[in-house]
């Protein structure tokens, strides 16, 4: 490689290099000043019909265009960079952007024209790169190396661990041996197909050595798939959305058409605590601008572990004025408030007010909201008309995804085709309707099913038609906002099926789960700011009747480090337990500006499901906020705050204030925190330490 240039900030610079018979590479790597290795693999990867991999593999990388790119030119303007390659048939420019405030974070996008004949893609990555250790020899670049990856499950979402890159998935095998010396075929891809895109995986990831991580976002609320592997000379990853392979997607670019892959954005720092910093700091500066992100009302939600779906006027009312005297500022009724018939599941969609759950109008309860000084809420699940509902036959077929000229059904749904005017106009109808009618200031979007991989209607593939539906999704969240600018939407889909930044960077928040037993939530809760900003996690909050005081603390210190999301019997409690309540949502107001600039950490290790200790911490510039779960096992644990090592800390207790305070000892040598519960074996505190 002859040619090359470095662009970036003073936190990150990015060099390039190329040659005559070369691709554009990344070549260079320097953080905060110190230079980072970084192996050399082509930046743009490509497959088409006429065109695959090298050698043979069902890979996204290492492919056969990738190679054959050569460059053509660059521009820069202010904190965006586009390198633009040709190849034969085809000219690709990749587009990167630094974003103010999140310097250390890089967000790409490539844009693919098909130039004198047609090329039919079917892969087309957003972002690929290489990496190796610092001091690593060529004979095992990989040793050290760790990836960080999340799974996710209904009431078990965003399980994260740590695993070894050599070993299993990447043993040695000498594949320089062969006759060409080819690099090894093998990988570990993660992938994820349909439109729950964090439903199994999750498109927030890393790896990390000693001195340096890698952490990485694919920003699409539909199929992505990211890639880790190795070839001769070092290691590599490459982001994605769908592909043919993962998601039977394909395009098809006639000469002089165009096709942009879906964003994504890749983190640098010193460990991947660092890095996922850096991608908080970047989902900040890249959300969509909303008073709520700073505002940060306390919800209440009638739903989880309450009325479970049952909302009437007689259930309501005692819960509005019990939501209202502990604090509560938005009251959100949830599911069911438009049934007649009492199976409400399969008859979503025309989305009118029950007239038997509420005999005397909707507008009795959403009175008695607004009376009480909160906003008032629904529920909404817009994408879907449910099998039985008159909506089913209003609209045309052609505003359903469908796949040879039938409707999908999934789970009793039909799901709507955001391509087609008449499905948006019908929600656009919904939503304008409630707010006017209602003075509706706030909406759970709910999501329950996954159509699969998409449709064939006006398609060159069922994936290609689904990416133009969640690409038209996108465009009406947008269209919603901008005529209804203060409108709060919170995400949710059967819990955090779909929680990707593509639906988060517009809007509010995100539950992060569905889990009702309130001891499994923490892992759930602690593990929420490495798929998301810590102020859009709404983990529930959902305190009963029946639990003792610390069992009720437990639950509401599970949502005290986020956006405040309350359920829960309150108007059923003693005193004491709604003073608890009264507590927890006036320390959360408190808290909420520290929470919007505070970046995540965990101070007993990645959250583990069956570990009886969990912790997570947001780290601020004079003092940190940790809120820490013990769930059984030994009374003591000890928390690791290493960026506190050598300092003098005093540590007290946020929350609750009436129970007895845990006793902490702080070894400032080592860096670490030794807390020591009391006598209850469920029971959780949230602490302020101050340096």
């Amino acid at each position: 490689m002859t040619d090359q240039f470095s662009w970036g900030s003073a936190r990150l610079e990015l060099g390039f290099a190329w040659g005559e018979d070369s691709p554009v590479c990344l070549t260079g790597l320097t953080r905060d000043g110190a230079a980072v290795p970084v192996h050399a693999v082509p930046l743009v990867e490509i497959t088409t019909a006429k065109t695959g991999n090298t050698p043979a593999a069902d890979r996204i990388s290492h492919t056969q265009l990738g190679l054959a790119l050569r460059y053509a030119s660059h521009e820069v303007d202010a904190n965006r960079l586009v390198i633009r390659q040709t190849a034969p048939g085809i000219e690709a420019a990749v587009t990167l952007e630094l974003l103010p405030g999140a310097e250390a974070a890089v967000r790409s996008r490539v844009e693919i024209r098909a130039v004198g004949e047609t090329a039919v893609l079917r892969s087309a990555a957003s972002w690929s790169s290489g990496f190796t250790r610092p001091g690593a020899t060529e004979d095992d670049s990989l040793a050290g190396w760790h990836r960080i990856q999340g799974v996710s499950d209904w009431f078990g979402e965003g399980r994260f661990a740590r695993t070894a890159l050599r070993g299993i998935d990447f043993p040695r095998l000498s594949t320089e041996l062969a006759h060409a010396a080819h690099d090894p075929r093998g990988f570990h891809a993660v992938t994820s197909d349909g439109t729950w895109s964090t439903g199994r995986h999750l498109p927030v990831a890393g790896v990390e050595t000693a001195g340096l991580a890698f952490a990485w976002q694919i920003e699409h609320n539909g199929p992505w798939r990211w890639e880790l592997g190795e070839d001769l000379h070092g290691g590599y990853f490459t982001l994605s959305g769908p592909t043919d392979t993962d998601s039977a997607w394909t395009r098809v670019l006639r000469p002089g058409e165009s096709f942009t892959t879906v964003p994504a954005t890749v983190a640098v720092g010193g460990d991947f605590t660092e890095a996922v910093a850096a991608l908080t700091d970047f989902r900040r500066a890249a959300r969509r601008p909303h008073p709520d992100n700073a505002a940060m009302p306390v919800v209440f939600n009638d739903y989880m572990n309450t009325l479970n779906g049952d909302p009437t006027t007689e259930k309501l009312l005692p819960l509005i004025k019990a939501a209202s005297e502990v604090g509560a500022e938005i009251f959100c009724i949830d599911a069911g408030w438009y049934d007649d018939g009492g199976n409400w599941w399969p008859s979503v969609g025309e989305w009118q007010p029950s007239t038997t759950r509420f005999p005397g109008g909707l507008n009795e309860v959403i009175d008695a909201i607004r009376d009480a000084g909160m906003t008032p809420g629904l529920w909404l699940e817009p994408e879907v008309i449910g099998v039985r509902s008159p909506m089913a036959d209003k609209l045309p077929p052609e505003a359903f995804l469908q796949r040879h000229g039938q409707r999908i059904v999934e789970h009793e749904r039909y799901h709507l085709d955001l391509r087609h005017p008449a499905a948006v106009a019908h929600l656009d109808g919904v939503v304008d309707r409630l707010v006017a009618e209602f003075g509706v200031g706030f909406f759970k979007f709910d999501y329950n099913v996954n159509p699969g991989p998409g449709t064939d209607l006006n398609a060159d593939s069922v994936g290609d038609g689904l990416l133009a539906h969640n690409r038209a999704h996108l465009a009406w969240l947008d269209s919603v906002l901008d005529r209804h600018p203060g409108l709060v939407i919170e995400n949710c889909s059967s819990g955090a099926m779909r929680m990707d930044f593509a639906v988060l960077s517009r809007l509010a928040m995100q539950s992060t789960s569905d889990q009702q037993e309130f001891t499994k939530y923490p892992p759930i809760a602690a593990a929420a700011p490495i798929s998301l900003l810590p102020e859009q996690a709404a983990s529930w909050a959902y305190p009963q009747p029946e639990m003792d005081a610390e069992e009720v603390a437990f639950c509401l210190v599970t949502g005290l480090l986020g956006r405040f999301y309350v359920s829960g019997h309150l108007n059923r409690m003693t005193d004491a337990q709604r003073a608890q309540v009264t507590e927890a949502v006036a320390v959360a107001k408190t808290l909420r500006a520290d929470i919007a600039s505070g970046h995540p950490y965990w101070p007993a290790g990645l959250p583990d499901w069956t570990e009886p200790w969990v912790a997570l911490g947001l780290r601020g510039d004079t003092e940190d906020l940790v809120s820490v779960w013990r769930r059984g096992g030994d009374a003591a644990a000890e928390l690791r705050l290493p960026h506190l090592a050598g300092r003098d800390l005093t540590v007290t207790t946020v929350f609750p204030a009436d129970l007895p305070e845990w006793k902490t000892d702080w070894d400032k040598a080592a860096g670490t925190l030794t807390v020591q519960a009391g006598d209850a074996e469920t029971a959780a505190r949230t602490l302020r330490i101050a340096y």
